[in-house]
């Protein structure tokens, strides 16, 4: 087990799918596979934040289109934080 995973850590890999998947790189399997990934190492790892700052940044990655709404309800879901 390493580390826990840090906020800007999270953004910056949430941010690359994203960018990934608006050049048409990434189509939506593996979009959903590189996701399942990223939340199962979040479980694994831990979140090092508090739930205010995670909310925040989950508000800013929705605000800025990064994430859908259905992606964070599911990450808050499968991470307990629902």
């Amino acid at each position: 087990m390493g580390d826990a995973i840090k906020l800007d850590h999270l953004t910056r890999k949430l941010e690359e799918l994203n960018t990934l998947m608006r050049s048409g790189e990434l189509k939506h399997g593996e979009y959903d596979q590189r996701l399942a990934r990223l939340i199962g190492e979040l479980r694994e790892r831990k979140l090092d934040a508090e739930r205010p700052a995670i909310d925040a940044t989950m508000d800013d990655l929705v605000g800025r289109g990064v994430i859908t709404p259905a992606v964070r309800a599911h990450m808050e879901n499968k991470l307990g934080l629902a």
